[in-house]
């Protein structure tokens, strides 16, 4: 026993040297590639633990990178468009063999039976004769369909208590706050080398107005970062009237103000209709006649002042958000003149040209061709495009089944607390749907995970709407629960 007790640390110490040897030539042979394998493992450990303690931390997780992962590609010029999806699909990975058990009850879902329906669909698209790149598809259904049912699926697993609502929730405004921040630097301290580097790579035509940068932070477009703003400031005002304390109502509507800000320095004019479209979703939410009436008159009041009068034109931002309300303006004409050659090219297709054929992978996979040259500027217009009048059709029920379902769910509710979340959340993905008819945001990150978060929410809120013993008051920090 003595000879083992001596001879096993010394057993250890001559693995420990031998590696740390073998290391040691390897970092001096390969040097950066190396300790950048090295690190990657590291974090993938803890990674792979922090999931196997809470599932849920996947998730988190996968918010933050997605708001991020286009900003990072600037600066390093990595391939990382496939991170959220390897984050995603290790998370579910991880987590089955996790010590927490998941919820198989609730896979029978029809929003998981609605979501399986739409990735058949968009598989079968693989087949259509015409599209020109099979390569186009594996890229582009990504965002049509995978992130989707990834999502569907965990959430349905591992989305459990109400907290983890609050928490994704918070996690959300905090990356808006960080990315509004970053907008205001652009416009204010002006933009870095790498930032530079990337409008001078074409996206300079649509970032820079008569002169006027528009911002956009560290998403992937100006486009994204107005729409992103614009739902962090409805769902921060929405909350900032809940039953919670002055103090907490005070610090949402200030998330709300400066997330509204940034929005309006986004110079995205589609952005403004997530906010109105989320605003006109809760006061429907609300039941409440008198708070209908008294929403709808100002809402009214802001679309009067905009529309017909020219009050503070001075300003660029207020300036381009009024061209949002004119049916005369150059850029919607473009937009319905587009729109009219898609219905033209589409009547004889009724599955559309095939994913991954319009917008920049259709130029990049399909250059040349109808759908590839002609700018869809719209989520719902990309899908009809692609998919034809079947999928659109498809699409849009989903989207509208989802939404009611939002609606029934927040009537039912009883936990004032949770029913303001959901109302808030509910809203802030109508408002989004009604702007993805101007922009391409759906599909876009971090607005996806945003949305399909919300779905998840929505279908399983009725089973965390029951009394907690030890439930988190109004001043107290809403800590994850997993």
């Amino acid at each position: 026993m003595e000879v083992l007790k001596t001879t096993l640390p010394l057993k250890h110490i001559a693995v420990s040297s031998i590696l740390a040897l073998v290391l040691g030539y390897a970092i001096f042979r390969y040097e950066v590639m190396v300790l950048a394998v090295l690190s990657a493992l590291v974090v993938l450990f803890f990674f792979g633990r922090m999931i196997y303690l809470k599932p849920m931390y996947g998730l988190y997780t996968t918010l933050i990178v997605s708001f991020f992962v286009n900003g990072i590609i600037r600066y390093l010029d990595l391939p990382l468009g496939l991170g959220v999806d390897l984050l995603l699909f290790f998370s579910i990975i991880i987590a089955l063999f996790s010590r927490e058990k998941p919820a198989v009850s609730n896979l029978n879902s029809s929003l998981l039976w609605i979501s399986i329906i739409w990735l058949g669909f968009t598989v079968l698209e693989i087949f259509n004769p015409e599209a020109t790149s099979k390569v186009a598809w594996f890229y582009a259904v990504r965002a049509v369909s995978i992130y989707q049912i990834l999502s569907v699926f965990f959430l349905l697993l591992y989305l459990k208590d109400k907290k983890q609502v609050y928490y994704f929730t918070h996690l959300t405004l905090i990356c808006c706050l960080v990315a509004s921040f970053w907008g205001f630097k652009q416009i204010f301290l002006g933009l870095d080398e790498w930032e530079i580097r990337w409008l001078a790579s074409g996206p300079i035509r649509t970032h820079v107005l008569f002169g006027v940068l528009r911002a956009f932070s560290f998403l992937s477009d100006s486009g994204q970062f107005g729409a992103t703003m614009g739902y962090g400031a409805i769902v921060a005002f929405l909350l900032a009237l809940g039953p919670f304390s002055a103090r907490k109502r005070v610090i949402l509507a200030l998330i709300g103000f400066i997330c509204l800000y940034a929005m309006a320095l986004s110079g995205t004019r589609g952005a403004f209709f997530v906010v109105i479209g989320g605003a006109l979703a809760y006061l429907i939410s609300t039941k409440n006649l008198k708070s209908i009436a008294v929403g709808g008159v100002f809402l009214l009041g802001i679309f009067m002042f905009l529309k017909f009068t020219t009050i503070g034109n001075e300003n660029y931002q207020l300036r381009r958000m009024r061209t949002a309300l004119n049916p005369k303006d150059a850029s919607l004409q473009v937009r319905l003149e587009n729109q009219l050659k898609f219905k033209q090219y589409l009547a004889t297709r009724p599955l559309g040209g095939g994913i991954g054929t319009s917008g920049s992978w259709g130029q990049r996979f399909s250059p040349n061709t109808f759908l590839a040259n002609t700018p869809n500027d719209s989520w719902y217009v990309r899908i009809w495009a692609e998919t034809g009048i079947i999928g659109l059709t498809l699409h849009v029920i989903m989207i509208l089944y989802i939404l009611f379902k939002g609606f029934a769910v927040t009537f039912s509710l009883n936990d004032p607390m949770l029913r303001q979340y959901m109302m808030a959340l509910n809203s802030g993905f109508a408002g989004i749907a009604v702007a993805a008819y101007g922009n391409p945001i759906i599909g876009q990150f971090p607005i996806n995970i945003i949305i399909y978060f919300t779905w998840g929410a929505i279908f399983l809120a009725a089973n965390m709407d029951k009394p907690q013993k030890h439930l988190a008051g109004a001043d107290n920090p809403v800590l994850p629960t997993g």
